[in-house]
């Protein structure tokens, strides 16, 4: 039953984020939860904010090593964001 609930109240978010016009933000509110899934609690703790505008992710990163990274393996994380977010939702990803 719990899980029942958890997707009518998913679904409701959606509904309302539609109607209001926040569906940018909270699709970058699902990348960051999956950044904290996919890195460990040091680097995530690296990363300022998620935001996407247009189709483009932008990820500010406070460490110079990890924006590096990032900045290099971007074609690698854009991939990563689009077959699991959905390739049509992002077009670029800006490391700032």
């Amino acid at each position: 039953m719990k899980k029942k609930r958890e997707y009518q109240s998913s679904e409701l978010v959606k509904s309302f984020a539609k109607i209001y016009g926040f569906e940018d933000k909270l699709l970058a509110f699902e990348v960051k939860d999956f950044l904290h899934e996919y890195l460990n609690d040091a680097l995530y703790n690296e990363i300022e904010s998620v935001n996407l505008k247009r189709k483009i992710l932008e990820l500010r990163i406070k460490s110079p090593l990890l924006k590096n990274d990032f900045r290099m393996r971007k074609t690698f994380y854009l991939k990563k964001f689009q077959e699991k977010f959905g390739e049509e939702n992002f077009i670029d990803l800006l490391v700032l």
